[in-house]
């Protein structure tokens, strides 16, 4: 399981994009912060398939043993 910190910057013509200062790789948006928020599930299994597919690992910081919580955030 992973936490991982989200930023959610509010666009001008509207909708959040969503990056993390700890994967830079984790990029999407939404409409809304719950469309963006679930769109990063999807970025997720997205970056860590490419850094699987690269020999790559991931930072060692974002793997927790077990939470209720998925992802920290902020709107910014």
């Amino acid at each position: 399981m992973y936490k991982i910190p989200l930023l959610f910057s509010p666009q001008p013509n509207g909708g959040f994009t969503v990056t993390s200062a700890l994967l830079p790789e984790l990029i999407t948006e939404g409409e809304t912060i719950e469309e963006a928020l679930e769109n990063v599930q999807d970025a997720l299994a997205a970056v860590i398939e490419a850094y699987e597919d690269l020999g790559q690992v991931l930072p060692p910081s974002l793997r927790v043993e077990k939470t209720d919580t998925l992802v920290g955030y902020r709107v910014g």
